[in-house]
């Protein structure tokens, strides 16, 4: 019985650090303002992703762009040509903190 018992903690101790690697957290620096702290940021990473849904020709097309924060969630759009009233821009949201893209939609 002791035997058995001895073979159970030494396989939990030996298999103990294989379960416990994935559970590990990693270090990673999160700047104090966010990783995207201001509209620049907030802008070239819309228009990365924009670009790569809609193509370089139109979101070339679209500028200037802006960007509003409202409550931690960066709000950037593109503008329409000028002398155009009707018609729709690429707008995205995404989060100040870690950069997360929270919704991508172009307008008609």
């Amino acid at each position: 019985m002791r035997t058995k018992i001895a073979v159970i903690l030494l396989s939990v101790l030996l298999l103990s650090p294989i379960f416990a690697l994935g559970s590990e957290t990693r270090y990673s620096y999160r700047p104090e303002a966010g990783y995207v702290p201001d509209a620049e940021t907030a802008i070239a990473i819309a228009v990365a992703v924009w670009t790569s849904i809609y193509g370089r020709k139109q979101i070339e097309s679209e500028k200037p762009y802006k960007a509003v924060l409202i409550g931690g969630t960066w709000h950037v759009s593109g503008s329409l040509p000028a002398g155009y009233d009707v018609g729709g821009v690429a707008e995205a949201e995404i989060a100040k903190e870690d950069g997360r893209i929270l919704r991508v939609i172009h307008g008609k």
